[in-house]
């Protein structure tokens, strides 16, 4: 049963598992800023006993990226045009941009993994969608791109602090800068998919990390997933603090002495 079906998502549980599903195949599922609200909904509805979110794209495509039609003057219906919104004062257009940054942020909290099953296209916004997640499992027909420098945009939606410590700054920049494809030999090779099988075999790799994940208990998996978070931006030292302090706690609570 779905917890959510809207505006081209589907949010689906199956006890500690739960599925987002892009469901707009037709339009390649292009993003639109209700998708985004339906995206944020999505996160705030997850049921305690979560652990993996797995993230998937219906049809031949995961996402091919922002709806050309918010580029046009009447934009979405009962929506802003983004050029109204460029007219608009700076706090307006600042606030509104954060409310769309939502629906990327919240796949990296630390009570859940979330995992991306990418084929296809993932441009622009679809490829800063992967990015929001964890892992990255991807089919061989994969294409990512981030388009925005073509419009005369930039990454808006969180995806460049991802990219570029996935891949290093000067490979960031010349993927963002250049616009190309990155197919899925160089995806696996500079860190940007975890694994890559055949389109056909998306689904039962995903379903087989899924179980991986899922075998070591939750609460050594959540202290070390902020472990590794937080070693990004910790000097070394701090890393073998926050270290010492999680192990405490863990021992803690198998020697069932936690509060």
């Amino acid at each position: 049963m779905a917890l959510l079906d809207k505006d081209g998502v589907r949010l689906t549980v199956d006890d500690t598992v739960a599925t987002v599903t892009l469901t707009n195949p037709a339009k390649r599922n292009a993003q639109s800023p209700a998708l985004w609200r339906a995206l944020t909904e999505a996160g705030r509805s997850l049921p305690g006993t979560v652990r993996v979110v797995v993230l998937r794209g219906e049809g031949q495509s995961f996402s091919a990226g922002l709806d050309r039609q918010a580029f046009t003057p009447e934009g979405f219906e009962g929506e802003p045009s983004f050029l109204d919104l460029a007219r608009g004062s700076e706090e307006l257009l600042d606030s509104t941009i954060a409310e769309y940054q939502e629906a990327f942020t919240w796949w990296r909290r630390n009570d859940i993994i979330s995992v991306a099953a990418v084929q296809g296209h993932a441009i622009g916004a679809g490829f800063q969608l992967a990015l929001a997640c964890d892992l990255r499992v991807v089919a061989d027909d994969v294409q990512f791109a981030m388009r925005e420098t073509g419009l005369g945009l930039v990454p808006d939606l969180g995806g460049t602090q991802p990219l570029t410590s996935t891949v290093g700054y000067a490979r960031a920049l010349e993927i963002c800068a250049t616009g190309r494809f990155v197919h899925a030999e160089e995806a696996e090779r500079i860190g940007l998919a975890n694994l890559v099988v055949p389109a056909g075999e998306l689904d039962a790799a995903v379903q087989d990390l899924t179980t991986a994940l899922l075998a070591p208990p939750r609460d050594a998996v959540v202290e070390t997933k902020a472990l590794l978070r937080g070693a990004t931006t910790r000097a070394y030292d701090d890393q073998r603090v926050a270290e010492r302090a999680a192990q405490a706690r863990r021992l803690r609570d198998l020697a069932g002495l936690s509060d």
